[in-house]
């Protein structure tokens, strides 16, 4: 197949957003700001590693090189990674969370609707099913949104801040390159242009509702699709692969 290679690296690419945010959200498990959140937060966070996984497990057919699912999650180092950067920032705060995860759910929902209609029976499969999923995940964050920034003067305050510093990084999400041109034109990718108009579209909706000032600046961080991370990503691996790692090839 000649495009083998383009489409194991778009398939890691999917695989590994979906790994890294999964790790993320999965840190706020026994740690929400309420239990509700607690249990929605984990669950979240289980949906997205389920998403990994079978994205995982389809690089790994393409690839057909004895590697499994859990190689290419714990035994890649980080320049090998090609998740967007937006993913691997840090908690912080709730509004932290939240914000980064609205962003990702707003664009995936919409990603998703399009994966759907691929020619790759296999990504269509997997799009049809984390639809689903995803749609869950951008009720949940939308409302939360709206419920800070149209709160209190302290969590309005605090998720615009939460807005702010996140926005440079949402740019990568539409991030395209030689890999997904040559998919596109086979019917298999997505284009990620198409997304932009109704991303920003329903981003707005949202921050209208919320009293949400939308930053000006259109300066964006890029680097992830080409494995370079930020200063988070290594102790995001430390902690992800450390099992792995200490006791090669074991199973449970």
């Amino acid at each position: 197949m000649e495009n083998k290679n383009s489409l194991y690296t778009y398939t890691l690419r999917l695989a590994d957003d979906s790994m890294i945010l999964g790790q993320r959200i999965g840190e706020w498990c026994g740690h929400g700001p309420i239990l509700e959140e607690d249990i929605a937060l984990t669950n979240v966070a289980l949906d997205l590693i389920g998403q990994a996984t079978n994205f995982y497990e389809y690089a790994a057919a393409i690839a057909n090189n004895g590697k499994t699912a859990d190689d290419l999650a714990f035994l890649r180092i980080e320049r090998e990674f090609s998740n967007i950067l937006l993913v691997e920032q840090p908690n912080g705060h709730y509004g932290d969370t939240i914000a980064r995860q609205f962003f990702f759910d707003t664009f995936r929902k919409l990603y998703f609707e399009q994966l759907i209609h691929s020619k790759d029976e296999q990504l269509s499969a997997i799009a049809e099913k984390s639809l689903k999923e995803t749609k869950y995940h951008l009720k949940h964050s939308s409302e939360w949104m709206i419920r800070l920034g149209d709160g209190t003067e302290f969590s309005h305050d605090r998720i615009q801040e939460s807005v702010n510093d996140l926005w440079a990084f949402t740019g990568e999400l539409f991030y395209m390159d030689e890999v997904d041109r040559e998919l596109i034109a086979q019917g298999i990718a997505v284009d990620l242009e198409s997304l932009r108009q109704p991303w920003t579209d329903y981003v707005n909706m949202v921050f209208n509702e919320a009293t949400i000032t939308k930053p000006a600046s259109s300066w964006n961080h890029e680097g992830g699709r080409k494995g370079i991370h930020s200063e988070h990503m290594g102790f995001i691996l430390a902690e992800m692969q450390y099992m792995q790692r200490a006791y090669p090839g074991m199973e449970w």
